[in-house]
């Protein structure tokens, strides 16, 4: 993953400057669930709160005292999240490019422990287009969001292209209808593998497995499951699945991940897993880019200059992403 948002730099520096205020903020409830084999799965009481640095959460006086999640492209129904990359606010078209963290009763971000574990997500892609990211992946954050205010305001981000600060990243998904990645991004201190070393399908040579009406149609509604398995007490292999009209069907799996005396390797994204990591979903797309790295050329079936925010604005200004039914636990638990 490379640019995951587009958020202003007024943004940024207005909420450097402010005392964030969050005790009025309402999170939308999105209900997730922990799993075992042997009791199967057990919901939590789970809960979305938006990026510190989103736009429009910014109150009239300069302070965070309820962020618009509407506003900001983000909603929620049941188990369900949905994220708009445009939204229109006092008449005026917005990237929204929404990005949230999954928020525990406690106050604190939800630290899912996945060393041979998996992590299983329903996913509702059909309305994004080449040039949009609908992302789910993991990041090595602070519970606490590591500041006064801390993850109730959404503080504390960090990713393996140091926004925030450095830390271990592991990108579930990144994709839109066309294309998608699996990537891990270890880091050993400041030093991450920020290129990662991903599996696209399109990329390997399945150019017919990804796609409206392809292996995994992506005209309909999904399950996408990440195993991680371990051996010995070390992450041995990340694979998926997926689940689409009863039917299972298997992709690719990493097993080798860059230097381990560099950046970590496989062992240390495995070693972040066992931590603990902080689960973050967005939706955008790059000006710079066009998201040609996940979806163009060698990677996807998009045509340059497709991916264009200014085509996607103009051809699919109502883009977005859902994830549903969200659920983690032991290996086999969380599609039973």
């Amino acid at each position: 993953m490379f640019f995951k948002s587009s958020f202003t730099s007024l943004a940024v520096s207005l909420l450097a400057s402010i005392q964030v205020v969050h005790a009025s903020e309402a999170y939308p409830s999105l209900p997730t669930w922990k799993c075992t084999k042997s009791g199967g799965c057990i919901q939590q009481n789970t809960t979305v709160v938006l990026d510190q640095v989103a736009p429009n959460a910014i109150g009239t006086a300069g302070s965070r005292t309820a962020a618009d999640y509407a506003a900001m492209g983000v909603s929620t129904s049941g188990n369900a999240l949905t994220m708009y990359q445009y939204m229109t606010v006092n008449g005026k078209v917005t990237s929204a490019s929404p990005r949230v963290y999954l928020l525990g009763a406690d106050g604190k971000y939800v630290e899912m422990g996945l060393l041979n574990q998996e992590l299983s997500v329903d996913v509702d892609l059909s309305a994004l287009p080449c040039g949009e990211n609908g992302a789910f992946y993991l990041s090595s954050m602070a519970a606490d969001g590591g500041a006064t205010g801390g993850a109730a305001a959404g503080k504390g981000y960090c990713d393996a292209q140091c926004q925030g600060y450095c830390c271990n990243e592991m990108d579930i998904l990144e994709a839109n209808s066309m294309a998608t990645a699996m990537t891990p991004h270890p880091c050993i201190g400041n030093t991450c593998d920020s290129s990662g070393c991903g599996f696209n399908p399109y990329a390997s040579g399945q150019h017919s497995f990804w796609g409206p009406g392809s292996t995994v149609d992506t005209n309909k509604v999904f399950t996408v499951t990440t195993q991680f398995a371990a051996s010995g007490g070390q992450l041995s292999q990340i694979s998926r699945k997926y689940v689409q009209n009863g039917r299972q069907i298997s992709s690719g799996t990493i097993s080798s991940c860059g230097s381990t005396s560099s950046t970590g390797g496989l062992t240390g994204m495995g070693q972040a897993l066992g931590s603990g990591m902080v689960l973050a979903m967005s939706i955008w797309n790059d000006p710079t880019q066009q998201m040609a790295w996940l979806d163009a050329g060698s990677n996807g079936p998009c045509a340059s200059g497709q991916g264009s925010p200014s085509n996607i604005q103009s051809q699919h200004p109502t883009t977005h992403v859902i994830f549903s039914n969200i659920r983690w636990g032991d290996i086999g638990s969380t599609t039973t």
